[in-house]
């Protein structure tokens, strides 16, 4: 089976094992490193999509990400709607981040997922133009809705699939907790839990 749904490029996935991925978004905030270490006790890799302001206020919550194998791409600057903007401005939260995330762990992300999914020709283009594939998701747990951990563990286990791509927050508590259990259920089920770039271009 091949899902071509998930990212803003002609790229697909191929559905050889029982894959998925986990990723959040609009962090590091003061929850991330609670995250981040029960990750790594888990073995299991993370992807995340980080605004250039919140690593201005956790750097060192950033580095650990990168630092312990998971996967850092770029969400934004400051969460703006990119279709509301130009293409300079654009530019200016994308490569700003960038820069924040290079400067901070020495290596260039290339994912992005632009605030709320919205994407128009501008942002193709700028996005194009700096190489650097746009992501999107198939599960959305409404973590940031429920703030309810038993609800939000509920929505992911009941609608996951193999190949999927599961989005979250690491900016709510009950996002944070609601991922262990997410992930302890879905590995007693056979899934294993790889960072975006494997699952799209494994």
């Amino acid at each position: 089976e091949i899902s071509c749904s998930l990212v803003g490029s002609e790229m697909c996935i191929r559905d050889s094992k029982k894959m998925v991925a986990i990723t959040f978004d609009d962090g590091p905030s003061k929850y991330t490193t609670k995250l981040v270490d029960e990750l790594k006790k888990r073995e299991i890799p993370a992807t995340f999509f980080v605004l250039g302001s919140e690593i201005e206020r956790f750097p060192d919550v950033l580095k650990f990400e990168s630092d312990t194998g998971n996967e850092i791409g770029i969400h934004s600057y400051e969460h703006k709607l990119f279709t509301k903007l130009s293409e300079d401005e654009i530019l200016k939260q994308v490569s700003k981040t960038k820069s924040i995330i290079e400067d901070l762990t020495g290596i260039t992300p290339n994912i992005i997922r632009v605030p709320y999914g919205s994407t128009n020709k501008s942002i193709k283009k700028v996005l194009n133009d700096h190489n650097l594939t746009s992501v999107l998701w198939s599960v959305d747990s409404l973590d940031w809705k429920f703030k309810n951990t038993e609800k939000i563990v509920k929505r992911v286990v009941k609608d996951v699939k193999e190949g999927d791509i599961i989005l979250m927050h690491d900016i709510f508590e009950t996002s944070v907790q609601a991922a262990f259990q997410i992930i302890d259920t879905l590995e007693k089920e056979n899934y294993e839990f790889v960072t975006v770039d494997e699952l799209l271009w494994e």
